[in-house]
């Protein structure tokens, strides 16, 4: 595959891993779907990697460590109020 696609194909798995966290940030509904975030974002990590864009890589890493952010971020906003 030539480089363009694998970055569409990374940026396509960083977009997908944003959506699947939509129906519990947004709605407050509690799919089970955001485990496919840690699939989905080494995936997409992994043709970012192989494609030499870093920054897609960095993202695509965020969207792996998404469920321990933002319950670190759920925490600390809970223990303010």
């Amino acid at each position: 595959m030539s480089r363009e696609k694998l970055k569409m194909v990374s940026f396509i798995c960083l977009i997908l891993c944003i959506v699947i966290w939509i129906p519990n940030l947004v709605f407050q509904v509690a799919s089970p779907l955001w485990i496919l975030t840690y699939l989905i974002a080494a995936i997409g990590m992994a043709f970012a990697i192989i494609s030499k864009s870093f920054w897609l890589a960095f993202f695509n890493l965020l969207m792996c460590f998404s469920f321990f952010i933002l319950m670190a971020l759920g925490y600390y906003i809970s223990s303010r109020v």
